[in-house]
């Protein structure tokens, strides 16, 4: 017996086992959903890339945008337009009811883009709004002058380009109000598909929701 113990006593201790390793997070969906009903302004662009930007964060590098907007800011929807066009996503953009305006540019930052059979677009002029009582003189009206003639060649390029539609007709789309049903805006280019919209079950959807 005490041999016995004695063999017991002698031989080595067992080694530790090493810490369980720490289990990684699940990968994020390769996808999201964002939906953007809103008019284009400062708060609302910032909102939008700022969500956007937090999803390509996370991994997800295919996302799909969902518009009705009835238009804004020229700049701020330029902003949206080259900041999406930048980032290293395949977006997909969606007309779920009216895009208007400069919403129509935030539309075509899309590689694939989708128009509900239901949905419209409107192309108009771009203007400026006068504030209180403004006096005018020949300088000050030949600048806002330029400046909208600047602005609609830099809209008309990225139409032209994105499109189906020449530089021409683009531009003589500012020259009056232009409404364009799904079907039009897929024959002349603005629209890939016309097609019943349905978000895929189990996928993140994002809405973004603005006080008014």
């Amino acid at each position: 017996m005490a041999g016995f113990l004695t063999r017991l006593r002698g031989r080595p201790a067992a080694e530790a086992l090493p810490p369980p390793e720490a289990l990684e997070p699940p990968p994020p969906p390769p996808s999201v959903w964002i939906s953007f009903h809103a008019e284009v302004n400062p708060t609302t662009s910032e909102a939008l890339l700022s969500v956007v930007a937090q999803q390509v964060n996370e991994g997800r590098k295919d996302i799909h945008l969902m518009l009705t907007t009835p238009g804004g800011i020229v700049a701020n929807g330029l902003g949206i337009y080259n900041t999406l066009r930048a980032l290293p996503i395949t977006l997909t953009t969606y007309n779920v009811g009216s895009v208007n305006s400069i919403g129509n540019i935030i539309y075509l930052a899309g590689e694939r883009r989708c128009a509900s059979r239901s949905s419209s677009f409107m192309f108009h002029g771009v203007g400026f709004d006068i504030m209180g009582r403004t006096r005018f003189e020949e300088r000050i009206l030949m600048e806002h002058l330029d400046a909208i003639r600047t602005d609609q060649r830099l809209l008309a390029a990225i139409i032209a380009e994105r499109t189906g539609i020449g530089p021409e007709e683009a531009e003589g789309l500012f020259l009056r109000q232009a409404f364009v049903a799904s079907d039009e805006a897929k024959a002349r280019g603005i629209v890939h598909e016309v097609c019943d919209i349905s978000v895929p079950e189990g996928v993140p959807f994002l809405q973004l929701v603005f006080q008014r």
